[in-house]
């Protein structure tokens, strides 16, 4: 099982997730991205602006993604 936060995921908080797959991990950050965005937290809100804008270029957001897994596979196991 491997931890990334909040911020590491592209995200405003130091909120740690723990999960033995990129997509588990992605998945939880994504769970959480919405539980803020219904509290309408505004350094998510921003966040989510950020990402919205990166998905607007296919490339860079696969690129982005990419490098995500990359630094998750990179972690060391809990």
């Amino acid at each position: 099982m491997k931890t990334m936060t909040c911020k590491q995921l592209g995200g405003a908080c130091d909120k740690e997730f723990a999960a033995n797959s990129f997509e588990e991990i992605a998945e939880l950050s994504k769970n959480h991205g919405m539980e803020m965005f219904k509290e309408n937290d505004e350094a998510h809100m921003q966040a989510m602006q950020a990402m919205k804008e990166l998905m607007m270029n296919p490339e860079k957001m696969q690129e982005w993604m990419e490098n995500k897994k990359k630094e998750f596979d990179s972690l060391p196991d809990n």
